[in-house]
């Protein structure tokens, strides 16, 4: 098995992310603010429960993969803290930033002063990272892109820095998806790591796809605001019954694994998530025909409260037809995007063909310039509570491997 591979623009990206992060709480803070002066309490309202409810969901999945690898801790960041101090920052929803400065600590030894052994301690961190970040992105950035859309189109005033802000924004959310494949990569065997063409097409049908599904929900929520609420409850809890049916192993404990359950089908209201290992080829055809029947519903839906019963503008109904057309096109596009990806670019590999099997977590002798070196490649749970391994220990997220099996096998 390969050495988990950490290279100088996964540093940028780091420090990219880190950069990302600051910059969205600026912007989520001037959104509140923005509301609050406009005396729009409602869609305050809205945004703090977005904010606050996806604050809260990410650190419990924090807090628990810390229960579950013994509160290992290999920063001097995170070991700074007791376990009473790590809780007390998770209720305080300051868990997680921890995590991120752990990251920079340790990306910053790799890439700055040049420490050998860091590598596979900074792939791990970042594997847990990514995921977390994917679920604050469906929790949090995808809905209130939602929020944002129906605002501008109940207002019926779209200029060109608008358009912009939603790309932009879109474009963010496509990003987070593809830093979370890229960290699924890092499992790939070196012969058949991924080119940039790859991710690049793997970007893109991300966008298209979660573009147009964040758009026809926002064309639905204009006009009959208050049933988006009742179509993403009816939508969630069918989603959320195919997770359990899917009998996902994610989690360590039956709660854990629950919520885990509600999260993939808070995910799968926006875009489609591989969740259990196999071919799931029938089960993506299946979700995805689920999705565009309910896009056709919901841009329908548009047209005809925009023709019946117009808010303050009114559209005409050939142009109303043309954009719900457009909307669904474009999912369209996306999937056919992503037929080119599964085709040409996705390598299928079983359990045995990924970095990290479960053989790596064996001690084995190895000869290295005439002596004997002892090897050995483990997960967190087998490092002492908050002792920093050996330099000869080589890390790999259990958690994300899972995952890895899921996307690749």
């Amino acid at each position: 098995m390969g050495v988990f591979k950490y290279s100088k623009v996964d540093c940028i990206l780091t420090y990219l992310g880190l950069a990302f992060l600051l910059l969205d709480i600026g912007l989520d803070v001037g959104a509140a603010v923005s509301f609050y002066q406009e005396e729009e309490y409602v869609s305050l309202g809205i945004l703090l429960l977005f904010l606050l409810g996806s604050s809260a969901l990410v650190q419990v999945y924090s807090w628990l993969w810390y229960t579950y690898d013994n509160f290992y801790r290999v920063t001097k960041v995170e070991s700074s803290l007791s376990r009473p101090q790590l809780k007390l920052l998770h209720l305080f929803q300051l868990g997680t930033y921890f995590r991120h400065a752990g990251v920079v600590e340790i990306t910053s030894c790799r890439c700055i002063t040049k420490v050998q052994d860091a590598e596979g301690v900074a792939v791990y961190l970042t594997h847990d990272l990514s995921m977390l970040r994917l679920i604050e992105t469906f929790s949090e950035s995808a809905p209130q892109l939602v929020l944002m859309l129906t605002i501008i189109l109940r207002q019926g005033q779209l200029d060109p820095m608008t358009v912009m802000k939603a790309v932009g924004s879109a474009s963010a959310i496509a990003l987070s998806v593809t830093m979370y494949h890229r960290s699924l990569r890092s499992f790939l065997p070196d012969k058949q790591e991924q080119r940039f063409i790859s991710s690049l097409i793997f970007f893109t049908w991300n966008l298209l796809l979660i573009s147009s599904r964040l758009i026809a929900l926002a064309l639905f929520a204009s006009v009959l605001p208050c049933f988006i609420f009742t179509h993403f409850v009816c939508c969630w809890l069918l989603l959320f019954f195919s997770a359990w049916r899917s009998k996902t192993d994610f989690m360590e404990s039956p709660r854990g694994e629950w919520l885990y359950r509600a999260t993939v089908g808070l995910i799968w209201y926006f875009n489609w998530f591989c969740v259990v290992e196999g071919r799931t080829r029938y089960k993506t055809l299946l979700y995805h025909s689920f999705i565009l029947g309910d896009m056709f519903l919901l841009c329908g839906l548009w047209c005809w409260r925009m023709h019946s019963r117009p808010p303050s503008f009114k559209i005409p109904f050939l142009h109303a037809s043309f954009t719900s057309v457009g909307v669904v096109a474009l999912y369209i596009l996306g999937l056919l995007l992503k037929l080119i990806y599964y085709k040409y670019h996705h390598p299928n590999l079983d359990k045995e063909g990924l970095k990290g099997d479960a053989a790596s977590a064996e001690e084995k002798a190895v000869i290295d310039g005439g002596r004997d070196v002892t090897v050995c490649r483990r997960t967190a749970e087998d490092v002492p509570d908050g002792r920093t391994p050996r330099a000869d220990v080589q890390l790999f997220n259990k958690r994300m491997r899972k995952l890895a099996e899921n996307f690749y096998s």
